[in-house]
């Protein structure tokens, strides 16, 4: 699956653009602030319909203006072509349509068009809390399986009821209790359930992590995830009936795989605390490289690959390792932006793959060489 041709209007600091892109790599260069990310935040649009960096959709309109509209060109290995259309105003609701034709649900649309970015803002998966980290694996595994999706929405639901009765027996302790059962079976048929996938998931997707560390440290450390659950040791139902009283004290759930949670590992030690800036960049980068992989063997095509603003805090060796990994043929288009002009030929001038490479200023997208 190729993007080749990109409109945007009125989107953030874009007033109009029409870009033909190149089936391999495509580089944004520019100064920061110019808007070169602008063009990746709305690649990842129009596959997830709407912004990996903010939720509110009115903030990606352009300043003065009411509305914005994005348009994207994909062509299949068959040589069909699917339009996707995007369009939001002011005080409106968003409208996304394929091929001319409005979808009903926005979630239809998402796992159509798979994308994995890599960005500044991943650092919230080392530093963040462990709701970000769930966020994450939850978000990769729903692309793939929509009775996950559909069970981890019932668990949530189910949750919010569950805390909001243990309010109620905590401000009134005559209330019977019975429902809390209720709720604590049909809440652990959900948690089992999601607990087995998350398990399951790592199982295939650590491997590939350790293996791209491997490659961009050129073997200098081992990478891991710990998955630290409730549910590893303790059938959750037990777990739920041990801490009714407690849980009515505290008024909401204390036990269960909202409270689930992510090690990033080097060596066996947490990234978090004993990785080096590099270090922590290039796991992340590693884990993102998997989550691409895993999406192509689920997907059976090659899924898009947005780097944003990525080399900082690399030194050159991991950069030049990241690159050639990239630019081979099992991992599609990918699209690239920089602050380095300078950096980013030097970078190409060593590996053999097409390219077209754009300046940025300004919002105005302009093709430097191809």
């Amino acid at each position: 699956m190729k993007l080749s041709q990109l409109n945007l209007h009125q989107f953030k600091n874009n007033r109009e653009s029409s870009i033909e892109l190149c089936p391999r790599a495509n580089i944004f260069v520019g100064e920061n602030g110019a808007g070169k990310t602008n063009i990746l935040e709305a690649i990842y649009y129009l596959s997830f319909c709407k912004s990996p960096f903010n939720s509110s959709d009115r903030q990606n309109i352009m300043h003065g203006n009411e509305y914005f509209m994005i348009k994207g060109n994909y062509t299949r290995e068959e040589k069909s072509v699917d339009k996707v259309h995007i369009n939001y105003k002011i005080d409106s609701r968003k409208i996304i349509k394929r091929n001319d034709k409005e979808y009903d649900r926005i979630a239809d649309h998402i796992g159509e068009f798979p994308l994995v970015i890599i960005s500044p803002s991943d650092s919230n998966l080392i530093y963040g809390g462990s709701e970000d980290r769930r966020k994450y694996i939850d978000g990769v595994i729903s692309q793939f399986d929509r009775n996950y999706l559909r069970t981890l929405l019932n668990y949530n639901k189910i949750l919010q009821q569950r805390n909001a009765f243990l309010k109620t027996l905590s401000d009134n302790h005559r209330a019977d209790k019975s429902l809390l059962e209720i709720l604590d079976q049909k809440l652990c048929v959900n948690g089992i359930e999601i607990h087995a996938k998350r398990k399951e998931f790592l199982s295939e997707f650590i491997p590939l992590i350790q293996n791209y560390y491997m490659f961009i440290s050129n073997k200098k450390e081992t990478a891991g995830i710990n998955y630290k659950s409730q549910l590893n040791e303790d059938k959750f139902c037990d777990l739920l009936k041990r801490n009714h009283d407690r849980d009515i004290i505290l008024r909401h759930s204390s036990k269960g795989i909202h409270r689930d949670d992510l090690v990033f590992q080097l060596n066996g030690f947490p990234v978090k605390n004993y990785g080096s800036q590099g270090q922590q960049k290039s796991f992340l980068v590693a884990l993102k490289i998997a989550q691409f992989e895993y999406t192509y063997a689920k997907k059976k095509y090659k899924p898009l690959l947005l780097l944003d603003d990525i080399f900082d805090k690399l030194d050159i060796n991991r950069v030049e390792q990241l690159m050639k990994l990239v630019s081979r043929n099992e991992f599609g288009q990918i699209f690239i932006s920089d602050t380095n002009l300078d950096r980013i030929k030097t970078i190409f001038d060593n590996i053999d793959v097409e390219k077209k490479i754009f300046n940025v200023n300004n919002g105005s997208v302009n093709l430097i060489s191809s």
